[in-house]
């Protein structure tokens, strides 16, 4: 059986670690001086480096060469059992398949036991942010005061569940992702050693769909020298599915068209055709993307085939850029939406319906809003009377206030409501027990019925939720501010929406009644 190029390539030295020579410089300056710490931290994505970093430390801190600078060799006997795996001072334990106490405290008997080859028992611990909150607490003494033979280097891409106790006994060492260009360098040396034919532009196309992480990078060319085909850039894009296939295109282009029925279609037809729906949604996104980019002037930064371009390139003469900004949100909230919806399409549709909104305009299908007056009572006529369940038709001047905003809010009021919610439940409450809400000067302003409500919502995390909601839904900057509702209920007439903007507008802007037919 093969073996995989991503072991078969693995560094065995520090020249050959990439793209982290901030850790890989440190950690070579302080084994040449002689300064070992008890316990490191290395922290960062996945698959840049971590566990063959902890690897080589190991090695060196275990290796026979005379000159510190020089460890590890590679050649002495520690150097070679760490290399070929049979090294039984270095213990790695996988933290995501053993999180209990008892496992901990097992480590913690047998840690007194002396290496049996090397200087020092090394302990890799890997994803050890899944230790139980009892696991770590069991782990901190023995961080904190090892036996002199004993090295911990603790791996996680997930620091910030990282216990302070912790943190603070260790060494830490952050792993950046490896940028694009050292990852086409380290992919061309291995293509050619391993005669993979393989075009330079599938290579940068590879280097990006790994976003950072040098162990996928080198996995997608494995799967893609698999074929044994020469790896062309539009081979590379069908394989990896990030190719503008003709059902992208083709949605894309019924937005273009405001062909709502079209674009449905198009999404069902790709659906039933096998396409998962967040991968198809990351495609959309990737499209818009690159469209973005073309109309930035970024053209350059763009891997498709000419064809691709040309489209893309026209496609960025129709959209605006805060156009193309307003779907990439959407259909990207669609994309991790999709995992939990119990309609797979929904999320799709909605992002698409959304697509096709103009900002800013005002529904055909909703009434105009009425207006309202500030004008004194003392000159208001009285009303006539109401028939019994008939609802009265209430007419009045105007005033400072956006009606246009207030129709918009109606509508979006959902979606701000979704999009708290999902950021900060507390927020989400104080929201839905606002008695009124109505956007002037592009402020919301949100009137409650007490003073201990206001207060609350005036709290500047909450306050800063919804700001980014607004910012959110209506891709503009917007602010919140909060008012007591002291009006009677009494004072609306009967038929008259209590939450609508007639209400809003008697309460809120000391608006009066000047007709009612």
């Amino acid at each position: 059986m093969s073996q995989a190029l991503y072991r078969k390539w693995r560094p065995q030295n520090w020249d050959a670690v990439v793209g982290q020579p901030h850790v890989v410089d440190t950690l070579r300056n302080s084994l040449a001086a002689g300064r070992i710490a008890h316990a490191y931290l290395f922290a960062g994505p996945r698959g840049t480096g971590k566990t063959t970093s902890a690897r080589l430390l190991a090695k060196a801190v275990n290796c026979l060469h005379d000159d510190l600078a020089k460890r590890p060799c590679g050649e002495c006997e520690p150097c070679q059992a760490v290399q070929n795996g049979r090294f039984l001072d270095l213990i790695e334990i996988d933290a995501a398949s053993n999180t209990s106490v008892e496992d901990v405290r097992d480590l913690r008997d047998k840690i007194n036991f002396m290496p049996n080859l090397g200087r020092y028992k090394v302990y890799i611990i890997d994803e050890v942010h899944m230790l139980s909150t009892a696991a770590f607490n069991a782990l901190l003494k023995t961080l904190e005061e090892p036996p002199a033979h004993a090295i911990f280097v603790l791996a996680t891409t997930e620091v910030h569940k990282i216990p302070a106790t912790v943190l603070s006994r260790c060494q830490r060492h952050e792993f950046r992702r490896i940028p694009v260009v050292d990852i086409v360098s380290l992919l061309k040396q291995m293509a050619q050693e391993e005669k993979i034919e393989i075009e330079e532009a599938a290579l940068t196309a590879i280097a990006r769909q790994s976003t950072g992480a040098m162990r996928d990078a080198i996995s997608l060319l494995d799967q893609l020298a698999s074929t044994g085909q020469v790896i062309t850039l539009q081979m590379a894009q069908d394989v990896l599915g990030t190719a503008a296939n003709q059902a992208v295109l083709d949605l894309v282009r019924a937005v273009v068209e405001g062909q709502s029925g079209t674009g449905l279609d198009c999404i069902h037809r790709a659906l039933d055709a096998g396409s998962d729906p967040r991968q198809f949604a990351r495609q959309v996104v990737d499209y818009l993307r690159d469209v973005l980019l073309a109309r930035m002037g970024n053209a350059d930064q763009i891997e498709a085939s000419a064809e691709t371009r040309a489209e893309m390139a026209r496609h960025a003469q129709l959209f605006s850029a805060p156009e193309l900004l307003r779907m990439i949100r959407a259909f990207n909230f669609a994309a991790n939406e999709a995992r939990a919806a119990w309609q797979p399409a929904l999320p799709l549709e909605m992002a698409f319906v959304e697509a096709l909104e103009k900002p800013g305009l005002q529904s055909a299908l909703q009434p105009a809003p009425a207006a309202v007056s500030t004008r004194s009572a003392t000159a208001l006529p009285d009303p006539p009377p109401v028939a019994p369940g008939v609802a009265p038709k209430v007419e009045a001047a105007p005033v400072e206030h956006d009606p246009q905003a207030t129709q918009t809010l109606a509508e979006s009021w959902p979606r701000m409501l979704k999009w708290v919610r999902e950021h900060n439940p507390n927020t989400y409450g104080l929201l839905n027990s606002c008695k009124s809400r109505f956007i002037r000067n592009d402020v919301l302003i949100l009137n409650f019925a007490s003073d201990v409500l206001k207060e609350k919502m005036e709290k500047p995390e909450n306050v800063e939720i919804v700001v980014r909601a607004l910012q959110h839904v209506f891709q503009r900057q917007m602010q919140v501010e909060s008012k007591v509702d002291t009006a009677q209920r009494d004072a609306i007439p009967p038929g008259v929406d209590e939450d609508g903007m007639v209400a809003a507008a008697l309460r809120d802007l000391g608006g009066e009644i000047v007709d009612i037919k």
